[in-house]
């Protein structure tokens, strides 16, 4: 029987009655007796089952791990906006097996992943809650597929919310669905699960049972603890885990914070107990103490009258040394100087541009007006940050008290003068680096969790600053790819297997020849870019390519066309090659949409590896730490059945400053793929150099 006696309603009349007047003015209570929003038990914001309508500081990370009899949870839930949240998630389901075929899975437990997304749709007033909308596991196997609405509003130490839920958290059937009003086909919602995972299901939004949730957190006078109980909409008549017993759609709960850590605890259904724990920091401001000279002061300048008396071997060595900029040519003339070079040190272009316009104004005559300051990336000058001496200056000695010194500079493509009169020293010889690298797997049915990392060691040879030769060897030093089954090598496949051979190439290849490559580069005009290549071109390929990049200056538009043809390797003789071959490219847009701060979207459409068609999305989101998270999705002509499980290509991935682990500023990164499931569909050639990447000092977003 229904909790509630009356199931006709309509969802107007529920909106209305969470959006109440508050009964305190909740803008003047003092923060330290508010709230503060913590993990529910699958991960995201929330009471213990139940999401809340709150939101976190942007860049606010939680990692969380949590048992509740039946199932584990690992999630990470990450505050991508202050109006968005997202989480991750793996389910561990103790009751069930991966499979029913020990040789493939042996006693490994049922692992599911699952995403889930919450957007608010109207922030907490004096009067009004928050109310968000939400939709959980839209993109997996629907383990706990839902959708929702609530709302939260604070009164003093306490958080009251509610809400309605539709699929696992409407299973309850506490009303009529409020959408049947509307179309007889929101009455009923299909059960189970169809297809190959990895879908979205549109079709099941918001169809089906509804049913009440909500609850209350009171923050103690003791600084540290949370309390909360709830009532959930629940009724666990269709787990994953089998049908639960349920005492009570009442569960309590208490949250312990101590530094950067929660531990909670649960009693939920009337039977059984949970705990958890939280790890939580936030991407936005996280920072590193640094230690390093201020910048050069300009409060007792002394400069030479001429350019004849500049000491230019100390202002050379200071701009390395002190400005983390590594010259290849000067020109200093009466009026005007010219400095050509790469930033190794410092992410932030102002910060950078200050420091050289210092050291460079400490040491230049006034009779220079006019600094250039042009960086250069693989050799070829790609920006000119023109520096008007007079302002900078005033404003660096703080001659007025809204000076600002990033007005004495712009930002131009370097001009046919600027060019021409570049000579760059020593543009031929051997280079040479040693990068980390770290491959992952989450969710497998062979393990959990497969692994390889180790190193890339790289060398070349330049021969001027346009052509190169260049290659890198794969260090394997740990890895439990032989532990990965998806063999079938003898079977018959709808795709050419591309991908999914990994086990082949990692297991056969401890040490191995990565790349090797000829390299040509050059500015075919203004604002485009050309290179052509050839060779191993990475781990799984070989072959020719060639790319065009059209990237003004500070643009948020950036275009480009790939096109290679390409051969498979041998993973058991590295410098051979199978017989299956493929033309691929792609026509790339990269836009930085100035409405969404700090994104940036990459949309490329084309041919595949397997020689499917279609688009691949990227989104990256890089907070004010400097750290970039990103998503990125293939759709193409390949269907859910060709593709396998999964249904479509996708994976995350993080990218971390090194300098937010070290005493000194730093341009180095790391970066940490995620990618759940990997098959032969929506698959890239991971080109050695992309243009995007060599020319991202000209409208900087990673750094």
């Amino acid at each position: 029987m229904s909790a509630f006696p009356y199931k006709k309603t309509s969802l107007a009349l529920i909106i209305s009655a969470s959006a109440c007047p508050a009964l305190a003015d909740t803008d003047n209570i003092d923060t330290e007796f508010r709230v503060t929003p913590s993990q529910m038990v699958q991960g995201g914001n929330g009471l213990i089952q139940t999401p809340t309508a709150r939101m976190r500081e942007e860049g606010g990370l939680a990692i969380n791990y949590t048992d509740n009899g039946e199932y584990r949870f690992w999630s990470v839930n990450l505050q991508l906006f202050d109006w968005m949240e997202a989480t991750a998630r793996y389910t561990d389901v103790r009751t069930q097996f991966y499979s029913d075929v020990e040789s493939f899975s042996g006693d490994q437990t049922l692992k599911d992943k699952g995403l889930d997304v919450k957007f608010r749709l109207w922030k907490e007033g004096y009067y009004t809650p928050d109310i968000s909308v939400g939709f959980r596991d839209f993109g997996g196997t629907g383990f706990f597929e839902s959708e929702y609405i609530n709302a939260s509003k604070s009164f003093g130490p306490f958080d009251v919310h509610l809400g309605l839920g539709w699929g696992y958290l409407g299973t309850a059937d506490d009303i009529t669905n409020p959408l049947c009003e509307f179309r007889d086909s929101y009455c009923d919602r299909p059960t189970g699960f169809s297809g190959r995972g990895g879908k979205v299901d549109y079709d099941q939004f918001f169809k089906g049972t509804t049913a009440f949730f909500g609850g209350i957190e009171y923050q103690t006078p003791w600084e540290p603890l949370t309390l909360k109980l709830e009532f959930e909409g629940n009724d666990y008549s269709l787990d994953r885990a089998g049908e639960l017993e349920q005492d009570s759609r009442w569960n309590v709960g208490a949250v312990y914070r101590w530094k950067e850590f929660d531990f909670s605890m649960n009693y939920q259904r009337g039977n059984t107990f949970g705990f958890g724990v939280t790890y939580r920091f936030n991407m936005n401001t996280i920072s590193q103490v640094k230690y390093d000279k201020p910048p050069k002061t300009l409060m007792a300048r002394e400069v030479p009258n001429t350019i004849d008396k500049v000491d230019k071997s100390r202002l050379y060595n200071t701009l390395v040394q002190s400005g983390g900029f590594a010259l290849s040519d000067v020109n200093i003339e009466e009026d005007k100087a010219v400095f050509y070079g790469t930033q190794f040190v410092y992410r932030n272009q102002d910060e950078a541009i200050e420091r050289i316009g210092r050291i460079v104004a400490s040491e230049l005559p006034d009779s220079v007006t006019d600094y250039h300051i042009v960086e250069n990336s693989g050799g070829q000058p790609m920006v000119d940050t023109i520096i008007d001496a007079e302002q900078f200056i005033a404003a660096a000695r703080y001659e007025s008290i809204d000076a600002d010194i990033t007005t004495s500079y712009a930002r131009s493509t370097p001009s046919k003068e600027v060019m021409d009169a570049y000579e760059p020293t020593n543009t031929h010889g051997l280079f040479y680096s040693a990068n980390f690298f770290w491959t992952q797997s989450f969710g497998n049915p062979e393990d959990f969790y497969l692994y390889q990392t180790g190193l890339i060691l790289s060398s070349g040879y330049a021969f001027n600053n346009k052509l190169s030769v260049m290659g890198s060897a794969r260090v394997t030093l740990l890895d439990n790819f032989d532990k990965f089954n998806f063999l079938v090598d003898n079977e018959e496949t709808v795709l050419p297997r591309v991908r999914t051979r990994v086990r082949e190439y990692v297991s056969e290849n401890p040490i191995g020849l990565d790349t090797a490559f000829v390299h040509y580069k050059d500015s075919i005009s203004e604002n485009v870019f050309g290179q052509v290549y050839g060779g191993y071109l990475e781990t799984m390929f070989a072959g020719v390519g060639g790319e065009i990049l059209y990237r003004p200056v500070d643009s948020r538009l950036a275009y480009g066309f790939d096109i290679n043809y390409v051969k498979q390797r041998d993973p058991y003789n590295q410098l051979s090659t199978l017989d299956y071959d493929a033309i691929t490219g792609h026509a790339s847009v990269y836009w930085q949409p100035e409405m969404l701060k700090g994104t940036q979207l990459t949309v490329s459409a084309g041919q595949f590896l397997a020689k499917d068609k279609g688009v691949n999305i990227d989104f990256a989101k890089r907070f004010d730490s400097g750290i970039v998270v990103g998503a990125y999705a293939a759709f193409t002509d390949v269907s859910s059945e060709e593709y396998g499980e999964g249904s479509f290509t996708k994976g995350f991935y993080i990218s971390i400053p090194s300098d937010l682990f070290l005493l000194q500023p730093s341009k180095g990164r790391g970066t940490f793929p995620w990618v759940p499931i990997s098959r032969d569909g929506g698959q890239m050639l991971g080109r050695p150099v992309r243009l995007i990447d060599s020319t991202a000092v000209r409208s900087p977003f990673y750094d």
